[in-house]
């Protein structure tokens, strides 16, 4: 489960699984009655207009129940971890090596092909050499590590729970800057996790901002606000951005819980267009439409210019799936059951659906070439899809 801080308690707030569909703030109160009237949508027969073949499949290890893991894939190299610190390289579905870390690891796996990085839940950031899996180098943040790590620009950037987002030398681990802002007594433990597009590093934050933040210095470039805080209590107020955001011709795109989606000029940060709606999962975006799943699970196509609506599936609704990736002609998403599901593009109807492990997957799939991508699911399946 994911967790809210509140000073120094601790709230838990049922958010994985088909409960992250729940978009009432008063799921967030563990002592809350549930009456259990809203439950998962039960799939149904349809018929496929595409296919979802298996390439390969393999298995790293079980990810735990409170944390998500999300596989690094670059190039036909696969690199994945599991919780109790076991981490992979798999190429084709062969396993060039496996480590054992022994210590725990506490989110997904970063890469850019010469080095793999992972964070531990005490805050280390752990660099490995993509070649053999030896360690290269350790690092520490302020507190664990819940997101995966990104590696570019010569940079190892890595995100605490605390929100502070820290530039370490990629060669020798030396901590170049770190970026910190106030947060707001509330706010919402999850694996919100960092996207390097070019020389800025776009990281959503408490209380609905989104920050463009330079890769060189550590420097915030522009801030933009996704959406204000309303309500009368501290829970009605959380307003957090939870997943990364979307970057697509010029334009940012991020989504708030219990706020908005927003679209912003990646260039100075102004403002382009938004709408309410609520989402932990997270968007996509390509060059017509910006995806975005809502807390309800259902999957909305927005004009990417105005933010109009173009279409919405509800035939997913509370099955918690993740955040969808746009494929061309049709958008990938995976549930709490680990079924991957796919999306036509034009009009957002059942194209093709996949059966792994029955375990969630509520990790966004990881495009891997033109047609193939790449699920981890909570039981360690790695499974990798080519759409036809």
């Amino acid at each position: 489960m994911r967790r809210a801080h509140v000073g120094g308690l601790l709230i838990a707030a049922v958010l994985l699984g088909a409960c992250s569909a729940c978009s009432s703030t008063q799921k967030l109160n563990p002592f809350a009655s549930n009456d259990g009237k809203n439950r998962p949508t039960e799939l149904q027969p349809f018929t496929p207009s595409a296919e979802l073949a298996l390439r390969w499949q393999s298995n790293v290890g079980s990810a735990g129940s409170a944390h998500v893991f999300t596989p690094a894939v670059v190039g036909d190299s696969v690199y994945a971890a599991a919780r109790d610190g076991a981490v992979q390289r798999i190429d084709g579905g062969r396993t060039v090596w496996r480590i054992g870390l022994n210590q725990p690891i506490s989110g997904g796996v970063g890469s850019d092909g010469k080095r793999v990085a992972v964070g531990t839940e005490k805050g280390e950031v752990i660099v490995l050499d993509a070649a053999d899996g030896h360690e290269l180098w350790r690092a520490r943040a302020s507190s664990e590590v819940l997101a995966a790590p990104v590696l570019g620009e010569g940079l190892v950037i890595a995100r605490s729970g605390d929100a502070r987002i820290f530039g370490f030398d990629a060669n020798d681990g030396k901590r170049r800057w770190v970026y910190q802002r106030s947060t707001p007594a509330l706010s919402l433990r999850t694996n919100v996790g960092i996207m390097l597009t070019g020389r800025l590093i776009l990281a959503g934050f408490p209380g609905g901002k989104l920050v463009a933040i330079s890769s060189g210095n550590g420097a915030a470039v522009w801030e933009g606000t996704v959406a204000l805080p309303k309500g009368a209590t501290e829970l009605e107020r959380v307003t957090d951005v939870t997943s990364t955001a979307a970057v697509g011709d010029g334009i940012a795109c991020a989504v708030a819980f219990q706020g908005r989606v927003a679209c912003f000029d990646l260039n100075d940060g102004h403002l382009l267009w938004s709408r309410e709606m609520s989402s932990m999962a997270g968007l996509d975006i390509d060059n017509r439409y910006v995806y975005v799943v809502d807390d309800k699970g259902i999957v909305y196509a927005l004009d990417r210019s105005s933010g109009s609506s173009v279409w919405k599936q509800d035939k997913l609704y509370l099955r918690g799936p993740s955040r969808p990736v746009s494929l061309g002609s049709q958008i990938a998403l995976a549930d709490y059951q680990g079924v991957v599901h796919l999306l036509l593009r034009e009009d957002g109807a059942l194209a093709a659906r996949f059966t792994t492990d029955g375990s969630r997957a509520i990790a966004a799939p990881q495009r891997q070439g033109e047609n193939g991508f790449v699920v981890q699911t909570a039981q360690g399946g790695v499974f990798a899809l080519e759409k036809r």
